[in-house]
């Protein structure tokens, strides 16, 4: 199943190809390394040799910005009724991945329509866009964990922006699969769980992280914590080792085999190009449900 973040205003992906893209963030241009853009670019899209902000790529890992014209600091853009931060960072990076907004929207639906006082977990909750649409469309608490200090501090920002202050939101700096067994030592439950690991990570006291060794490890994990009649499990992944077809029979062992009424769903998630209508790839979901 192919999901497509196809509904924003304040983002847009202008072109794609030749392992780069061209995307506008509000009013900046920025010019970004992407290797799932594996065809031709549109090179008579003019904007190719004139964005605000070019990523560049150093042989020896890593790289640098280019700044053709003065951008800000950070900015700010705007999905629906939220709001968020963006930044261009050393690691290419802007603090946002907007193809996550169809993830947002599926959950925020999910909580809305639930007449319950829902309580949601969100783990590698990084600058908190998830976090955020879950507080928005109602849940009573949203636990937002992530090992980096830095990413928390721009989740409060968001939260700030976003004027979702007065909402109940806590914010952990924490390894996630040390979280969740603490969590069920503490006996606390979830009525949904997001999760946006990375192929590799370290906690915040140098745990180390490798998805294909440690995913099922931390879904068991999170089983314990997860309400006898959940609302969803969603898990999202970039990595390239795992295709989605994996994480659906993961959910199929695990969770379905816990909650048989249930339903998993797994799939791509994408952008929208604007100039040739091709969608460019950006990571696999695999979702846990009960039908509408």
């Amino acid at each position: 199943m192919r999901q497509i973040a196809k509904d924003w205003q304040d983002y847009e992906l202008i072109d794609a190809g030749d392992s780069e893209k061209l995307e506008r963030w509000g009013n900046v241009v920025l010019r970004r390394p992407d290797p799932q853009a594996a065809w031709s670019k549109d090179n008579t899209q003019k904007l190719w040799n004139k964005p605000d902000a070019f990523y560049h790529r150093s042989k020896k890992g890593g790289g640098s910005w280019e700044y053709k014209q003065q951008v800000p600091e950070y900015w700010t853009i705007n999905y629906k009724e939220l709001t968020f931060k963006v930044s261009p960072t050393g690691f290419k990076h802007t603090g946002l991945f907007p193809e996550q907004a169809v993830n947002w929207d599926w959950m925020m639906n999910k909580i809305r329509n639930d007449k319950r006082e829902v309580k949601i977990l969100n783990l590698f909750a990084y600058t908190g866009g998830a976090t955020m649409a879950c507080s928005a469309a109602g849940a009573k608490e949203v636990v937002h964990v992530d090992a980096s200090k830095g990413m928390v501090a721009w989740a409060k920002e968001n939260m700030e922006l976003s004027n979702l202050q007065g909402n109940t939101i806590r914010f952990m700096v924490d390894d996630v699969l040390k979280f969740v067994q603490r969590e069920q030592r503490r006996g606390h439950k979830y009525h949904g769980i997001v999760m946006d690991p990375p192929s590799y990570g370290r906690g915040p006291n140098g745990e180390m992280w490798k998805l294909e060794e440690q995913l099922p490890q931390l879904i068991d994990a999170c089983m314990q914590i997860l309400d006898d009649e959940p609302l969803f499990f969603l898990i999202n992944a970039y990595t390239t080792g795992f295709s989605n077809i994996v994480l659906e029979n993961i959910l199929k062992t695990t969770l379905l085999k816990k909650y048989p009424n249930g339903k998993v769903e797994a799939g791509e998630i994408g952008l929208p190009v604007r100039n040739n209508q091709l969608i460019l790839p950006c990571g696999i979901y695999g979702k846990f449900h009960y039908e509408d």
